[in-house]
């Protein structure tokens, strides 16, 4: 993994533009188990890990929530059994912003942990 599990978020305003796709290409390559997908016309990055239960899977939603909190920058989580799907994107920007990118990271980061 690179330095963006390292980086911390920054604040950003509406108005400010998504990242451009070549942008987004080039740091998806530091978190190659996420894919962008496109909902409603907004990017986001997307990955599924999977636990053995579901006990293991809300307590890594948690902790994901908890990251989000400390960084104020929150996903979309879908918890069931053995699976949480996170969704990262920037509803200023309504696209990716580099701060999506880092938060990727830092949850993969959780993850390994476990």
């Amino acid at each position: 993994m690179g330095e963006l599990n390292k980086t911390k978020c920054v604040s950003c305003s509406e108005g400010l533009p998504p990242l451009a796709e070549r942008e987004s290409e080039e740091l998806l390559k530091e978190i190659p188990e996420w894919v962008i997908v496109s909902e409603d016309g907004v990017s986001r990055l997307v990955r599924t890990f999977t636990f053995e239960n579901f006990r293991e899977a809300m307590a890594f939603a948690g902790s994901v929530g908890e990251l989000a909190e400390s960084e104020q920058h929150h996903p979309k989580l879908v918890t069931e059994w053995g699976k949480v799907r996170v969704e990262w994107w920037t509803h200023a920007v309504h696209g990716l912003h580099m701060n999506d990118f880092v938060m990727a990271a830092r949850t993969d980061e959780l993850f390994q942990e476990l």
